[in-house]
């Protein structure tokens, strides 16, 4: 019995693992906000790195901004501090869902694009560093 272990039969390439794992390191809440960045800036990788990264920047970013905004709201209000740090938390765990998802669909091949976001991050961060 011959065992036909070449790389042409294998489903899965090493060049396409390691660039799924390389995707699935930008998508990383918080911490893939920084390699993202820096494959930007540098204007290195490939097309979809490189549409990677802008969503992965465009999701932490407004994440950032939402955070800053509800705990600035909370700190200041005497009325609605308590659902301002409730609707924060959620806030935060839907990022880290919708990263999480991204990540999966990512193992199981399919697009890792959002319809709204994909598009915002394209026409706004593709201007200013790609």
């Amino acid at each position: 019995m011959k065992n036909h272990s070449s790389k042409e039969d294998s489903p899965i390439n090493e060049d396409t693992t390691t660039s799924t794992l390389g995707l699935i390191f930008y998508l990383i809440p918080v911490i893939g906000f920084f390699p993202s960045l820096w494959t930007l800036y540098r204007r290195s990788g490939g097309r979809e790195q490189l549409s990677t990264s802008r969503l992965s920047i465009t999701l932490a970013l407004i994440w950032l901004l939402g955070y800053l905004l509800l705990a600035t709201g909370a700190e200041s209000s005497d009325f609605a501090t308590l659902r301002l740090l409730i609707l924060n938390s959620f806030f935060t765990s839907g990022y880290f869902l919708v990263s999480a998802w991204l990540i999966v669909r990512m193992l199981r091949g399919k697009s890792n694009r959002l319809t709204g976001f994909s598009s915002f991050a394209e026409r706004v961060l593709g201007k200013y560093l790609s």
